[in-house]
């Protein structure tokens, strides 16, 4: 189940989805079209281009292993963000196939009110 589905109508009003991708804006632009093509209003957050891992690599998520071979990719991590833009809430895992539930993002969300 999607995330932003689970959210109340107050919270989409007040909770931002962003996701960083080392990809470029045009391919990131081109795979958004893909995913709504195939199902409309599906896409429901905003993908960031950070081709030259400024942002990840300033967050400490550059997996090192993988850009040794040149591949310049993250290791998969969720920040709840407050309003303020203090950091309440992360969760970062070495192995992409663990991600936090959506339940675990829901209550990060919740406490971090």
């Amino acid at each position: 189940m999607k995330l932003q589905s689970l959210l109340s109508d107050a919270d989409k009003k007040t909770t931002r989805i962003l996701a960083v991708s080392v990809d470029r804006a045009a391919d990131l632009e081109k795979m958004s079209q893909k995913v709504l093509a195939r199902a409309p209003g599906d896409l429901q957050f905003t993908l960031l281009s950070d081709p030259d891992h400024a942002v990840i690599s300033r967050y400490g998520l550059l997996n090192m292993e993988a850009a040794q071979k040149g591949r310049f990719l993250p290791h998969p991590t969720t920040y709840v963000i407050d309003r303020h833009g203090i950091v309440r809430w992360k969760f970062t895992e070495v192995n992409y196939k663990i991600r936090p539930t959506n339940e675990m993002v829901l209550e990060a969300l919740r406490q971090a009110q």
